[in-house]
């Protein structure tokens, strides 16, 4: 999730030259502050039973 967030931030904020860390930093910051009024969602699809199946060194079964 957090791929694609970065990938979003890039597509609508970074897809431009920006002269300089200072503004840099305002334009992110202006897009955080717009992500979040705006409550900008993820349909994750991806259910912790797939993943386990899919990518079964980085989600091992937990014992109960």
């Amino acid at each position: 999730m957090a791929e694609i967030e970065l990938s979003i931030l890039s597509r609508q904020c970074l897809n431009r030259r920006i002269p300089d860390q200072e503004t840099l930093n305002t334009e992110v910051e202006a897009w955080i502050t717009e992500r979040n009024e705006s409550k900008a969602k993820m349909n994750w699809q991806f259910t912790t039973e797939e993943a386990r199946i899919k990518l079964k060194k980085l989600y091992p079964v937990l014992p109960e």
